[in-house]
């Protein structure tokens, strides 16, 4: 049997799964908590995939192995290959001026031109430009940005600093795909190039995209003014190289895109995924770029484009009301089930960190609609479920404005597991929703990866089905929280 293994480092934990090559049945699996928070050093990124591996009983059978993870983080590295600060995280909105400002100096239709997102505090130029401004120290010692994932792939192939690696720090080996670099506002799916004056302008200083491995005659990047490194973007298919002990390394992908190759989505596929975020995302041939930032023209982690939106509040809201109503999950499914569809007039804006679609940064969540009598336990536990799934619905308009057809919805996602989730998406969504079985989606894309890296060929593994709900729309949810709604 020939085994691949297929990596998930997203926010909250790193998932690790192991599947045989020629039927993708899962042999083995392993987990580790990742810290909380919205500034992390990448160090805890790098003991919990070790942890996570060992759970999956380690790499010494196995064959292949790519590594998705969580989109956006800025990981900056020194000459020596030092992480120089806590990486700032997707969900850090503290460079939220930044985006503002880098907006201001181009403007959005010639951003999304020319890479195909608009900039919002999520990304990673706009993390740069921050640094630039409130850390000119650390930004003057920048010698390579990489992504979360960029980062864990260089460390398992054996590079980082002298005394912590066996390669060393060969900044020209750093590594990502398509899927990932289309989140930095600096690199164009459309182009399929880096835009190294977006760059430029985001960081202030000049780069350049990586050579490869042991590349002689490269300009260093000493820190010192010369060209930051861009990590080299590779294809589908392409290995980022071999660790000591012959295990292949593939391209690696941010989580949406491993989601997707995971579940095999195609034309036709809506994938609304609920885990710390939310997001509503398809796989398409057109790349996408819209002016007004709500829809973000990523690459997929096939060759194709990955049309995409993004929010920051979802599966954390029902943990927050769940705890407000001292309930877990199952309590706050029961009582949500309990109440009338429409939450008895009550809604709840669930804009607790702040939003990403819509733009708002600095919105607070809030809650409408109560009266005396509609201020009850279920009412509030239904109204959190019917705001996270608006949100999204929402966002599920816009791909559709950006030219996106559906056949069908794949609710996947932590929060997909919950009963009263899956029922009230079929009462808020005006399309027929597949609930795939429970899965670690994002690592199955990694092993997708591997196996793809290792053998020429992508495979066509099966993904079972849980639920199949048809369409149920009750219009009065969505036209209540649209006027409760910024």
């Amino acid at each position: 049997m020939t085994l691949v293994a297929g990596v998930d480092s997203s926010t909250q934990s790193c998932k690790v799964v192991v599947r045989d090559l020629e039927t993708g049945e899962l042999v083995r699996s392993g987990r580790a908590a990742h810290p909380d928070g919205t500034e992390v050093d990448p160090a805890a990124w790098w003991a919990a995939l070790q942890e996570a591996l060992a759970a999956a009983g380690g790499l010494d059978d196995v064959d292949a192995i790519s590594i998705a993870g969580q989109q956006h983080g800025m990981v900056v590295l020194d000459a020596e290959g030092r992480v120089i600060r806590d990486a700032l995280l997707w969900n850090d909105t503290r460079s939220a001026q930044a985006a503002r400002d880098l907006i201001d100096e181009v403007g959005a239709e010639e951003y999304a031109a020319r890479v195909g997102v608009v900039p919002v505090a999520s990304f990673t130029a706009t993390k740069l430009r921050w640094l630039r401004d409130a850390e000119p120290a650390n930004a003057a010692r920048v010698a390579a940005v990489a992504l979360p994932h960029d980062w864990l792939t260089w460390r398992l192939l054996g590079y980082g600093p002298a005394d912590e690696s066996e390669l060393g720090p060969d900044l020209e080996a750093l590594t990502t795909d398509r899927s990932d670099a289309s989140g930095t506002a600096y690199w164009g799916a459309a182009s399929g190039a880096y835009d190294l004056e977006l760059f430029e302008r985001a960081l202030g200083r000049p780069g350049r995209e990586a050579a490869g491995a042991g590349a002689e005659g490269v300009s260093g990047a000493s820190g010192d003014g010369s060209l930051v490194v861009l990590p080299r973007v590779l294809g589908p298919s392409e290995a980022a190289g071999r660790t000591s002990s012959g295990l292949l390394v593939g391209p690696g992908a941010g989580d949406n895109a491993g989601a997707a190759l995971g579940l095999g989505a195609g034309e036709g596929d809506v994938v609304v995924s609920i885990g710390t975020s939310g997001t509503v995302f398809a796989v398409t041939d057109a790349s996408i770029a819209d002016p007004s930032g709500t829809v973000a023209g990523f690459a997929d982690a096939s060759g194709l484009s990955l049309p995409l939106i993004a929010t920051l509040n979802a599966a954390r809201v029902l943990g927050s009301i769940a705890g407000l109503l001292s309930v877990d999950h199952d309590g706050l499914s029961s009582l949500a089930l309990s109440a009338e569809p429409g939450a008895g007039g009550v809604v709840l804006v669930p804009y607790f960190e702040g939003e990403r679609t819509p733009n708002l940064p600095d919105a607070k969540a809030s809650i409408h609609g109560l009266t005396l009598a509609s201020t009850t336990p279920a009412n509030l536990a239904r109204a959190a479920i019917e705001g996270m799934l608006c949100g999204l619905a929402d966002g599920l308009d816009a791909v559709r404005a950006a030219g996106v057809r559906e056949r069908r919805i794949l609710l996947i996602g932590g929060a997909a597991q919950n009963p009263a989730v899956a029922q009230v998406a079929a009462q808020v969504f005006d399309a027929p929703i597949e609930v795939p079985a429970p899965g670690e989606y994002v690592a199955d894309g990694g092993a997708v990866q591997a196996a793809w890296a290792l053998t020429g060929t992508r495979p066509a593994w099966s993904v079972d089905t849980a639920a199949a709900l048809p369409v149920d729309t009750r219009p009065a949810i969505r036209a209540q929280y649209a006027a409760a709604r910024p």
